[in-house]
């Protein structure tokens, strides 16, 4: 057993750490029926219900302004709520009118706009909230990549570092939920990608479950089991990151999770013979579409745009007076090109 090993189990005896017995029985954390109000009387939250079970990995999307951060505020309990209750371990979760220091002992919650105190050395800011032992505060800088940041100053790192290490600084008090607000905002590729390791190894190396927003759906398709998506401050879908993707239940969450074609039912059905379609409008993502030579049962169009994205291409297609968006792998083709188009025929398909 190597020394990080060795950290990693003293780690996990500290936090009772059983990822088949802890909390057998029982969701993580509970919301039910949460709602908040801004001073106008408007909903920012409304009637919001969820749970979250042990070790599963949440992510809430929504347009700006769809009530994502306060609604993991009210978790954090860093706000209350106008109405519904909120419980984590089957404990009510206490905001600020309820208690000096709102919130639960086991939840943790970092904003997209955390502040380090200026000048100090990291080992002893970090030492300021530390309540693990040396090897096991060891893990946690490990997987949190800071180690070689110990012996900086907190005014001498990048933006990226600094986040890093208030996160370090919040699971050192030993949580076991953690909320991010937009972790990945305001990040260069390359600290992004840290950032992305790290919140992956916090779930898998430590054990903690994770809530996280963020604006960019290739962050939360790959991370996430569930996701929820939010507007106007309540839930219009949950589901699998899958489900999400395949089968949004209208164009709202289609447009948060990638390109998608809206579809005219009857210039579908002129151009898959022998489909029945009840709906006026069909969602369909780019890549149910395929170019394929002149045979069959395919749709000519013209290439209006071309649109290089490194692994593939984004081209609009005009076909008669629909446009159509088509991801392609291939480099051959150029702007008034004459392509043909097959739909594929999908279950997955919503309409508007």
């Amino acid at each position: 057993m190597d020394v990080f090993q060795q950290h990693f189990a003293s780690f996990q005896q500290h936090l009772s750490f059983n990822p088949y017995a802890l909390f057998s029985g029982m969701a993580l954390l509970e919301v039910n029926g949460i709602s908040k109000q801004d001073d106008k009387g408007n909903f920012t939250v409304k009637d919001v219900s969820f749970t979250q079970e042990p070790f599963e990995k949440m992510a809430i999307a929504g347009e700006t302004g769809s009530g994502k951060t306060t609604l993991l505020k009210m978790i954090a309990g860093l706000m209350k709520q106008d109405a519904g209750e909120l419980a984590f371990q089957q404990q009510k979760i206490m905001g600020p009118n309820d208690q000096l220091i709102p919130g639960h002992p086991g939840i943790v919650y970092l904003s997209q706009y955390f502040e380090l105190r200026n000048n100090y050395w990291v080992y002893d800011f970090m030492e300021m909230a530390n309540k693990l032992t040396e090897a096991e505060a060891s893990t946690i800088y490990t997987v949190c990549q800071i180690e070689h940041l110990l012996k900086r100053r907190t005014n001498q790192l990048s933006g990226g570092e600094k986040q890093r290490i208030a996160l370090a600084r919040l699971l050192t008090t030993s949580p076991k939920l953690l909320l991010l607000d937009e972790p990945f905002s305001n990040l260069d590729t390359a600290h992004k990608n840290t950032i992305k390791s790290v919140i992956h190894d916090i779930g898998e190396k430590l054990g903690i479950t994770c809530i996280l927003v963020s604006h960019d759906a290739a962050d939360i398709l790959s991370w996430a089991d569930t996701i929820l998506i939010l507007k106007d401050g309540a839930i219009v879908q949950q589901g699998t990151p899958q489900q999400i993707y395949d089968s949004p239940v209208n164009e709202y969450c289609a447009a948060l999770f990638g390109d998608y074609n809206l579809i005219d039912a009857d210039f579908l059905c002129s151009v898959m013979p022998g489909i029945q379609l009840s709906e006026k409008q069909m969602l369909i993502r780019p890549e149910q579409i395929h170019i394929l030579s002149e045979a069959g049962n395919t749709v000519a169009g013209i290439i209006q745009t071309i649109l290089f994205m490194g692994s593939y291409c984004k081209m609009d297609v005009m076909v008669g007076n629909q446009l159509l968006r088509v991801n392609t792998g291939s480099r051959e083709y150029v702007k008034g090109d004459k392509v043909h188009l097959s739909i594929s025929a999908s279950d997955n398909w919503r309409m508007k």
